[in-house]
């Protein structure tokens, strides 16, 4: 039994012209095919368009509110009390119908909506999603805003620390486009920026949708971010961690000294408060240098007798401390 066609736009029955293209607007981009992957979202776009045919045009809509989903099978001059008494009943009365014929059908079947189809529906399916898919504005009904737009924007460690201006080209169906794009220090992984007026065209006098470019960190060789935490692994000789030092830590700001307490060993984590991300409109994040004691790979003659010397005089043994 096919779905009342209100039920499908989601709008009661005394809803307005408006009211049903702004219902059809929120659904149809929400489940066209070229968004929604969901193996469904077709077969409800077809649904919605159907729908969407038949209550925006002022003849068909009454039509279906006298007979409900028969309305096809009626003639334009059948009388109503003939159709009546024949059991055709209007849509508050709905009862389903035979949704038989394809694209083109004529009275005894429904007409399945294409995207051909928006002009003779009275609504371009190019304004709909106002640029997204390279349609073009200006045509409809009366003005209409444009779509919200997003795109990746991918930064490294550095860019996103420092911020700053950056020009970044992105392309679509209508062509590339190149926007100037100010990018706030401190910005981070998931964060959105948003350029005013650069997403979807606006229908007629509508105003121009908005570009979210939504931020993604690539990975880095050296830093490893929690939030606005930076975290980087602290090289340090044996003798360093053994006796403590007082050594340089380089972070995406620049370098730092942090001081390494005697009896260090690998692993353990040295913060450094406030060297972390910015943040323009709170604390900045920290900047965790972990502790990785390293030992020369190829010790020459004097520092294996050194290191020798030291085996046989330390009582040292990890294992039984483990």
């Amino acid at each position: 039994m096919a779905r009342d066609y209100y039920e499908v736009l989601g709008v009661p029955r005394t809803a307005d012209a408006a009211e049903i293209q702004q219902a059809f607007r929120t659904l149809a981009r929400r489940h066209h095919p070229d968004v929604n992957k969901d193996p469904a979202a077709e077969e409800r776009f077809k649904e919605i368009n159907e729908a969407y045919g038949v209550l925006s045009d002022p003849d068909t809509r009454a039509r279906y509110d006298r007979f409900g989903a028969d309305f096809r099978q009626i003639p334009e001059d059948y009388d109503e009390r003939v159709a009546a008494a024949q059991g055709f009943r209007g849509a508050g009365a709905y009862r389903g119908g035979p949704f038989q014929g394809g694209r083109g059908a004529g009275r005894g079947g429904a007409r399945v909506w294409t995207e051909g189809d928006f002009d003779t529906a009275g609504f371009d399916f190019e304004d709909l999603f106002g640029g997204v898919f390279g349609g073009r504005a200006g045509r409809g009904s009366g003005p209409a805003p444009g779509a919200d737009q997003e795109a990746e924007l991918t930064l490294t460690v550095e860019e996103a620390y420092r911020g700053g201006r950056r020009k970044i080209t992105l392309g679509g169906p209508g062509g590339e486009r190149s926007y100037d794009v100010n990018i706030p220090a401190g910005v981070v992984d998931g964060q959105r920026i948003r350029l005013a007026g650069e997403g979807g065209r606006g229908r007629g006098q509508g105003a121009a949708g908005d570009l979210y470019l939504l931020v993604r960190i690539a990975p880095h060789p050296r830093y490893r971010l929690t939030g606005r935490d930076i975290h980087v692994d602290l090289p340090v000789t044996p003798w360093e961690a053994v006796l403590g030092a007082t050594v340089p830590v380089t972070g995406p700001g620049g370098t730092a000294k942090v001081h390494v307490p005697p009896g260090t060993s690998t692993g353990r984590r040295l913060r450094l408060r406030g060297e972390g991300m910015p943040h323009p409109k709170g604390s900045a994040g920290d900047l965790y240098a972990e502790i990785q004691v390293m030992v020369p790979s190829s010790p020459s003659p004097r520092e294996r007798e050194l290191f020798g010397e030291l085996a046989g005089a330390s009582t040292f043994d990890p294992r039984k401390q483990a």
